[in-house]
């Protein structure tokens, strides 16, 4: 996120709240840090702003620091790839009491603190949502007067708690603690309860930041996702006893913004669940700017929610990216749900990952039938059956009939190991590593009854090293096609890209900004969309 808003200057601190922040929960007051930074390609400006601003974090959590080693890896990563990681020590008080989970019973309460920002595995969500969205990281921020941008909002580090906590876990005040900034708001808590108690959390109760406000809305995000994948503006939790709570509060807003946001219960008082999350719905409309979710006229929380798209997956046991599929269709701010896998061959792999998952399968053997017509019909049955809107095919080794194609125009999505247009079979060449080519890849694009057609939705490009074999060369572009097919399958999901009438690609016109971009827009592809082509076409 930070390459594609060319903004370092947050990273620093992010890292180092997370890593001293992680020595809280041992009461443990941090020493010294040491960072590590690898990229393909040294830019020493970017590099200079990641440890100036460690070097700053440092000071402002009370430990040195003893610098950073830096790696240049050409052949091991793209020139706009990195790799930044930290090293914490931290030193508790001999005799201090650790904290711990089980200290944790029915009738304490919990306390959150403040913490504006996104962290962790919430950025999987959040490049979803900015996928298919018309804002950019250089957009005013929803809710802002334009002073603050989307991607600096989005970059908002996690802060540092250790000068104003350490003095408050010492005390002994303190049953647990644990940051929660890297984790959803329900996975973050349940770390600070032993098993056999529950928490009801009132999300009335604090602030809940605009940002993520937007990205309910934008991403089209139940309450359940949103506790599930966000912090929702907490980044640290602590359990005390009830008649504790108020002192403890008092001496931590004396540093940092915090509330009074819950309390302990048995877990029949807490609806079935281990944590419940109340009234979240109502605070994030309640927090979110003026007309951000809609007709305010209206009752927010009876607005739909709108429908993911059904989709079906055809394979015949070769392919690699049907669990890529599975684990995208899962995720928060997918637009897409994953409803049938039907093979031509019984027992490969793909119908056991289904099976796994709980994805209805289908065996439709094309050797049981006379002609090739009548086996795409029979395909066509079931897809209906199932109501399926797009097809993907993962290694599907049948060619499907000129009627079939023709029903689903502009609904079927094939990967290719190629970034060059498709040949007259509907595939691409691979290129191989003596060919001379610097840079390989994979094409996802419509299936078209006319193949010669350009129906490109989206490439992955991929480097071509020296020392690259064939077979090595061809797992990396199966890996790119993981990638690659999710991206594609949200972009023609949310409606941004369609097939046109004349057989090319269409982008919705709000989409002709995709929100991951950078301003130059040379991102790595991994991370963000294509923009889309000027003129329509590839």
């Amino acid at each position: 996120m930070a390459q594609a808003c060319r903004r370092h200057t947050t990273l620093g601190q992010d890292l180092v709240a997370l890593c001293v922040n992680a020595l809280l929960p041992h009461g443990a007051e941090p020493l010294f840090f040491l960072s590590y930074f690898a990229c393909g390609k040294l830019d020493a400006e970017v590099t200079e702003t990641i440890q100036e601003g460690i070097a700053e974090a440092c000071r402002s959590a009370g430990c040195a620091f003893l610098g950073q080693a830096l790696s240049q890896l050409p052949g091991a990563c793209s020139a706009g790839d990195s790799d930044l990681a930290g090293f914490v020590v931290g030193a508790v008080e001999r005799g201090q009491v650790p904290l711990g989970l089980q200290r944790a019973e029915e009738g304490d309460v919990l306390l959150g603190l403040a913490c504006p920002g996104i962290h962790g595995r919430g950025f999987g969500a959040v490049r979803k949502v900015l996928l298919v969205s018309s804002l950019r990281c250089s957009s005013p921020a929803p809710g802002t007067c334009g002073d603050t941008t989307l991607g600096e909002a989005l970059l908002s580090p996690a802060r540092l708690y250790s000068p104003a906590l350490l003095p408050v876990l010492r005390s002994g005040h303190v049953k647990a603690f644990a940051p929660i900034a890297e984790e959803g708001l329900l996975g973050g808590i349940s770390r600070v309860l032993p098993e056999h108690v529950g928490a009801v959390l009132d999300a009335l109760s604090w602030k809940i930041p605009e940002i993520f406000c937007w990205l309910y809305k934008e991403g089209n995000l139940s309450a359940e996702e949103m506790a599930q994948t966000f912090p929702c503006g907490l980044g640290a939790v602590l359990v005390v006893q009830q008649d504790l709570a108020q002192h403890v509060l008092g001496a931590i807003r004396r540093r940092e913004e915090a509330w009074l946001i819950g309390k302990v219960l048995a877990p029949c008082h807490t609806g079935g669940s281990h944590i419940q999350v109340e009234n979240l719905v109502e605070a994030l409309q309640q927090s979110s700017p003026q007309g951000l979710l809609g007709d305010t006229t209206m009752e927010p929380r009876h607005q739909p929610r709108r429908r993911k798209v059904k989709v079906a997956v055809l394979v015949s046991g070769t392919g690699t990216t049907l669990p890529a599929l599975i684990a995208y269709t899962r995720e928060p701010g997918s637009c897409a749900q994953l409803v049938l896998v039907i093979s031509n061959k019984s027992g490969v792999e793909e119908l056991r990952n289904a099976a796994r998952a709980g994805i209805p399968t289908r065996v439709i053997d094309h050797k049981l039938y006379g002609s090739r017509s009548e086996f795409d019909s029979t395909i066509d049955r079931v897809l209906e059956e199932f109501a399926v809107e797009l097809v993907c095919l993962s290694g599907f080794m049948r060619v499907l009939s000129s009627p079939f194609l023709r029903k689903w125009k502009g609904k079927i999505l094939n990967a290719s190991p190629s970034l060059f247009p498709l040949i007259k079979d509907g595939n691409a060449p691979q290129e191989p590593p003596q060919s001379g080519f610097k840079v390989t890849g994979c094409t996802v694009h419509f299936v078209l009854e006319d193949s010669g057609a350009r129906a490109v939705i989206h490439r992955e490009p991929i480097p071509v090293r020296a020392e690259d074999t064939e077979q090595a060369l061809a797992e990396r572009v199966k890996e790119a096609e993981c990638r690659a097919f999710p991206v594609a399958l949200q972009l023609v999901a949310s409606g941004a890209v369609s097939l046109g009438a004349d057989g090319r690609t269409s982008w919705k016109q709000e989409s002709q900004s995709l929100g991951l971009h950078g301003e130059k827009g040379d991102c790595t592809s991994s991370l963000v969309a294509p923009e889309p082509p000027e003129h329509g076409g590839e």
